[in-house]
């Protein structure tokens, strides 16, 4: 799989990058995690937004899946007419949450762009094969695990600290995890990771290769990569847009 990192910025978009987004290509096939505030103008970037397999949304807070009202647009309003609808997965609700941040009524909503279905425990979307894990967050959320050619990587999306964290990302080949805290702040309980938690996670689960992201603005990101850095000693890197990576 090659991952590309459209946004990572934690909790808004920051001067620098769009809120969380990740698209991961294998096989021509492509799927995005998560759509952030600021986030589909950069996946126009990086790939044709009318061949997608799917956007599959961890949670439903807007710094990761505000896009969705974009993208309908471009769905909707095409001056071809309206493009067929893309696949999208998500947490019980995501539909309706959609056609409220768009000011529409519940029904029919978004549904012409997209074809909304609920998360599973496993499913397959093309070539991947994607597994949920309820994580700690204040609404329902995901870490996702996906796999493809042999290959597998863990998004954390966003979580505090969770033993199911370090299942979901067991055998992995790159772990992907939120380090919006520092250890040194007045830090939320449940809601996010420190840096140095994502790199305890990673190392609990043996993966060999850390992206840290959703990073915010406020922190410095070189203080992230160094409180991870103390507790993890594999590959280790800041997730930056545009980067990309083989998982």
């Amino acid at each position: 799989m090659r991952l590309t990192v459209l946004g990572c910025a934690g909790s808004f978009p920051s001067a620098h990058s769009p809120a969380s987004s990740y698209l991961l290509e294998h096989d021509d096939h492509r799927i995005v995690l998560d759509l952030g505030s600021g986030a589909f103008g950069a996946l126009q970037r990086h790939a044709d937004p009318y061949r997608l397999d799917a956007v599959v949304l961890s949670h439903l807070h807007p710094d990761h899946c505000a896009d969705l009202c974009g993208y309908y647009v471009a769905q909707a309003y095409h001056p071809d007419g309206p493009r067929p609808p893309v696949a999208v997965r998500g947490p019980v609700g995501t539909a309706d949450r959609a056609a409220a941040m768009f000011g529409m009524r519940a029904e029919p909503g978004m549904r012409g762009a997209f074809a909304f279905a609920d998360h599973g425990p496993a499913y397959e979307i093309g070539p991947f094969r994607i597994e949920t894990t309820p994580v700690v967050h204040p609404v329902p959320a995901y870490a996702l695990r996906v796999s493809a050619g042999g290959r597998t990587l863990v998004y954390s999306g966003d979580t505090a600290a969770t033993p199911a964290l370090v299942e979901a990302a067991r055998r992995a080949d790159l772990a992907l995890f939120e380090a919006s805290f520092l250890q040194s702040g007045q830090n939320a309980p449940g809601v996010h990771l420190t840096a140095r938690e994502a790199g305890e996670h990673a190392r609990a689960a043996g993966v060999p290769r850390l992206v840290l992201t959703h990073l915010v603005a406020w922190n410095d990101p070189a203080h992230s990569r160094a409180e991870a850095a103390a507790a993890y000693d594999g590959e280790l890197h800041l997730a930056e847009p545009g980067a990309t990576y083989a998982v």
